[in-house]
């Protein structure tokens, strides 16, 4: 628990690492500044000049009700809250840091793909900046420096980094957009001011997601191979997993704006399926009868596994406890990944 008092802004240094939290990557840039972007250069185009209009130049401004006094919150709601905001400004972050480095080294050798990381980069630092700020309403802020220099980084190939960035803003997008409704509609849940601001920030989520959508199709190999098709349904369940587990163990935040977290991530991951059927060769099958259980099931072995380890126990035996829930949640994952998947039908796919 952060206890600090009402004048003290508290810099943290950021969440421990696990196979769970945002991470921070890197790529080979050499390799992307070769890409040959012809066969989809009209789309991209549209995109970065969508990008140039800098349609939210104005829309992150705190107005009067940020000004009021959190104080009302009892100490688990603020710390869920606080966790919330820690966890979606390093990930905004993070995004920031990747996508402002493609674009320095893009700059001289393809210039168009440049300019649309670093208006990405623009948006995701607005993103992360707003965030930032809105810990310091419960005394508390990211030291996004200290971040930068001693986070680890994790190396993907672009094309892993294209997968996954694609899955990860269009996620973002009906996260946002769902909240945003919902609370449209319940207004009393509506308990801190950051939520109404989620409409038009779901929209840079939503335009980014389109930027690598067509960066994606003017690279065939990407989307018309054997291969091509196991990395899409991998990145999906990746994501879709990923979510799962967070929110499942995040439930009480959920709860506090009026959602189910379950039902939330289910509706997520249906919409996020179906974006992505306008790009991917295959998505997976959600209406499966056996999708949610086996996906219900890895969150009970992800929970198995977080109460080991708070268990008072030596690390030998707390791994001989871990190998046998561990054994079992990957076998829950490959049956997932083994469900028959859906075929989608689009030029870009043949």
């Amino acid at each position: 628990m952060i206890t600090t008092t009402p004048k003290t802004v508290e810099s943290k240094k950021g969440a421990k690492e696990t196979l769970l939290t945002p991470r921070f990557y890197t790529t080979d840039f050499q390799e992307i500044s070769k890409l040959d972007i012809q066969s989809n250069l009209e789309e991209i185009q549209s995109i970065v000049e969508e990008f140039r209009l800098d349609y939210n130049r104005d829309h992150f401004i705190r107005d009067k009700e940020f000004l009021n006094t959190w104080d009302f919150f009892d100490a688990t709601t603020r710390n869920i809250f606080i966790e919330f905001l820690e966890r979606s400004c390093t990930a905004e972050f993070s995004g920031f840091l990747l996508y402002k480095e493609i674009s320095r080294n893009l700059k001289k050798k393809n210039p168009l793909l440049a300019e649309g990381f670093s208006y990405m980069s623009r948006d995701e630092a607005r993103h992360a900046g707003f965030l930032n700020k809105a810990m310091s309403d419960f005394n508390v802020s990211l030291d996004l420096g200290f971040l930068t220099k001693t986070r680890k980084y994790t190396f993907f190939a672009p094309k892993f980094i294209f997968y996954a960035t694609y899955l990860s803003e269009k996620i973002g997008y009906w996260r946002y957009i769902t909240i945003y409704r919902h609370l449209e509609k319940n207004p009393k849940y509506r308990v801190y001011p950051l939520f109404r601001f989620f409409e038009s920030w779901c929209q840079d989520e939503n335009r980014h997601g389109d930027f690598f959508a067509a960066l994606i199709k003017s690279q065939r190999p990407l989307l018309n191979t054997y291969e091509s098709r196991l990395w899409a349904k991998f990145f999906l369940l990746s994501v879709f997993v990923t979510m799962y587990l967070n929110d499942i163990q995040r439930s009480d935040f959920y709860s506090t704006i009026g959602l189910d977290s379950r039902q939330f991530d289910i509706h997520v991951i249906r919409k996020t399926n179906q974006s992505s059927g306008t790009l991917f060769p295959v998505i997976l099958d959600t209406d499966h009868p056996e999708f949610f259980p086996l996906l219900e099931k890895c969150s009970e072995n992800n929970q198995t596994l977080i109460n080991i380890e708070k268990e008072e126990m030596g690390s030998l035996l707390t791994l001989m406890k871990r190998i046998p829930t561990q054994i079992q949640l990957v076998i829950n994952l490959l049956k997932l990944y083994f469900l028959p998947a859906i075929e989608t039908d689009y030029i870009w796919t043949k």
